[in-house]
């Protein structure tokens, strides 16, 4: 069976600036090889966890897509030699969409953004978490707790 010719029209209130935003945080916890390796279900899992708070709270919330990957990179070693790895990690990647959250400020979607990466971080036991959103980027550091 056929489908009927549809129309399709933009959406009011949905033209905007585009928005796009990405978490990248590791699957690997720590720095060692033989660190727990986590799937990115757990990262899905903690994501959902927090749209859903945050949401109930009647508070608007990122939404986006989850991909698993792996990053490369080498450094200098001390003895003059270069040493290299890699690791999995999860990628959420988004648009803060002009038509759900457009009338709200980059810094409220940068917040969002820092909100999410750290209960990503603590989660998945990652130091560091890697944020992008529009033209900038930044890393999220994990200090240790002063005594």
């Amino acid at each position: 069976m056929t489908e009927p010719n549809r129309s399709y029209r933009i959406v009011s209130g949905s033209l905007g600036p585009r928005r796009d935003f990405r978490i990248t945080v590791g699957l690997r916890e720590g720095w060692d090889s033989d660190g727990r390796v986590y799937d990115v279900s757990e990262a899905v899992r903690t994501a959902r966890g927090w749209m859903r708070r945050r949401v109930e709270a009647g508070k608007p919330a990122l939404s986006g897509m989850f991909a698993r990957a792996e990053v490369t990179y080498a450094w200098p070693k001390g003895d003059g030699t270069v040493g290299s790895d890699r690791e999995p990690v999860a990628i959420f990647t988004g648009e803060a969409v002009h038509a759900y959250l457009g009338e709200l400020p980059d810094e409220e979607i940068e917040a969002m953004l820092n909100e999410l990466a750290i209960e990503l971080g603590q989660a998945l036991g990652q130091e560091r978490i890697y944020v992008a959103f529009c033209g900038q980027t930044w890393i999220l550091s994990c200090e240790p707790d002063a005594a």
